[in-house]
């Protein structure tokens, strides 16, 4: 993220593209991408914390709520309206 940010970021203004939109957008599919196998390292680092004889498919299954959660990066892109709502209410 620290590598890709500064050379999309003025491409994002550029093309005239919320900057608060393009930032949700970014840490969603930065948190889609730490749970997805198979080098979702969020599994691995969960896998070293849970107890003796959990499997990487016991933590998978665990995170499977939160990454079906975190589907929502795609409707996030069909209307990214959606990402500003909160922040229009500020």
């Amino acid at each position: 993220m620290m590598l890709t940010v500064p050379v999309f970021f003025p491409i994002v203004q550029a093309l005239g593209i919320d900057p608060i939109g393009f930032a949700v957008i970014m840490l969603l599919s930065l948190e889609l991408a730490g749970v997805t196998p198979p080098f979702g390292m969020n599994l691995f680092v969960l896998l070293g914390v849970a107890p003796q004889g959990t499997t990487l498919n016991d933590v998978t299954l665990a995170a499977a709520p939160f990454l079906l959660a975190s589907f929502l990066l795609f409707l996030l892109l069909a209307f990214p309206q959606i990402a500003l709502v909160l922040p229009g209410l500020i």
